[in-house]
């Protein structure tokens, strides 16, 4: 099987509880994901099967929108409420003032990686760190959050805002960003994953659902398993003859190519997808084959 999977990550749940959960379902070991989702957070995980895990780091669109509910008045250790809290104060803002201040964290920004994440610091996930109670001194990073949209308040204090950002982007730390603005304390009450590249919810189906097809031997025909060149639609197509695809498939250099300059997914001439290729100088060369030698997918 080589396949994308886009699922709609229950809470409670590691990113590596679902492929784990997924191993025995689909019958493979080979299962790999883009983009890590906390325990709390839902929605979108891409699951990569088989040979297609090696698409994942080679996707072009790494950009995420999310649907964050803010929680003030209240700041915990994890930056969400599943951690201990650390100040509470009463709220004397609301809807108003933070919309006010929501079009400071629009654009391109330096951000600091929570201790609760993933980055490694001298080859350490810092949450490792942070579960002994040590910080870690850390650099700020480049993001861009591209919009905020206010979605309105599910509860006194609550407020839910829809983010489009880049890869990278700690929505807990805005979070707490966002509060500091307002002078008070702010933590994040839910996450959910609408876009994680080119996968958006509407492509997604629950673990329950999953096991389900997977059970009943219907996943195959159930046109939830996407094939891998989904995942580089934002390249440009180009469809080879013959003879340029056996010069692919043999990893041989095309010169004199007459396509533009850039990466793109290509095709034989009967529709089939190949792999990935580049046009620089004029010279056409493989990135990576998704297909077999004989260029059957």
């Amino acid at each position: 099987m080589s396949a994308i999977l886009p699922v709609d990550k229950p809470a409670g749940w590691t990113s590596f509880d679902v492929l784990a959960k997924l191993r025995g379902a689909l019958g493979t070991r080979k299962l790999g994901h883009s983009g890590t989702l906390d325990p709390m957070a839902t929605g979108v995980l891409a699951v990569f099967i088989g040979s297609a895990t090696a698409a994942a780091d080679r996707q072009t669109d790494h950009d995420k929108t999310y649907e964050a509910t803010l929680r003030l008045g209240v700041r915990t250790d994890t930056g969400d409420i599943t951690g201990t809290v650390l100040e509470s104060a009463p709220v004397t803002v609301g809807e108003q003032e933070l919309r006010a201040v929501l079009p400071r964290f629009i654009g391109e920004q330096m951000q600091l990686p929570p201790m609760y994440s993933a980055v490694k610091i001298n080859g350490q996930p810092l949450y490792k760190a942070a579960r002994k109670g040590q910080t870690v001194a850390r650099t700020p990073r480049p993001i861009t959050v591209y919009g905020i949209a206010y979605l309105g308040s599910p509860a006194p204090g609550d407020h839910t805002l829809r983010i489009s950002c880049s890869k990278g982007t700690y929505i807990r730390t805005l979070a707490e960003d966002i509060g500091a603005a307002l002078g008070v304390p702010a933590t994040l009450a839910a996450l959910r994953r609408t876009r994680a590249g080119v996968f958006t919810i509407d492509q997604c189906h629950t673990l329950p659902e999953i096991l389900a097809a997977a059970q009943s031997g219907t996943l195959d025909q159930s046109g939830w398993l996407l094939p891998v060149e989904t995942v580089f639609t934002p390249l440009p197509a180009l469809t080879v003859n013959d003879f340029v695809k056996t010069h692919l498939m043999n990893g041989c250099p095309t010169s004199q190519y007459p396509a533009g300059e850039g990466r793109y997914r290509v095709y034989d001439r009967t529709g089939a997808f190949l792999g990935l290729a580049a046009v620089s100088g004029g010279v056409l060369r493989v990135e990576k084959l998704f297909c077999d030698r004989t260029g059957s997918n």
